[in-house]
């Protein structure tokens, strides 16, 4: 998977490219982790191009939303693909995560 990153009205936007797995989900949660430390804990998480999520890669955002909550932060989701938003429909995750249509409107919620 490739981690992009753009910034809109000064909150940062991962652009997400591939699948979300147990293989790529390690590397999402450093990503995470590495803007936490920054204190950069407003985020949106742009999956346009997620075509695929398994249950670790569910758990990495689960993990990271716990990080930025803790610092009074959180995260939004964007683009989600129709399989995609199954999932996150079928696990309830869609109650805990903001879904927006797109990035801009996911950035402006904050």
């Amino acid at each position: 998977m490739e981690i992009g990153e753009v910034t809109i009205s000064s909150v940062p936007v991962l652009k997400l490219k591939g699948r979300l797995d147990a293989a790529s989900a390690r590397d999402f949660k450093e990503k995470i982790g590495l803007l936490s430390k920054e204190n950069r804990v407003n985020l949106v998480i742009d999956m346009a191009e997620v075509d695929f999520v398994d249950s670790s890669g569910l758990g990495s955002l689960v993990s990271s939303l716990r990080t930025v909550n803790k610092q009074g932060g959180d995260i939004r989701l964007s683009a989600l693909q129709n399989q995609v938003r199954s999932v996150f429909e079928l696990t309830r995750l869609h109650r805990i995560f903001g879904i927006y249509d797109d990035s801009t409107a996911a950035a402006m919620s904050f």
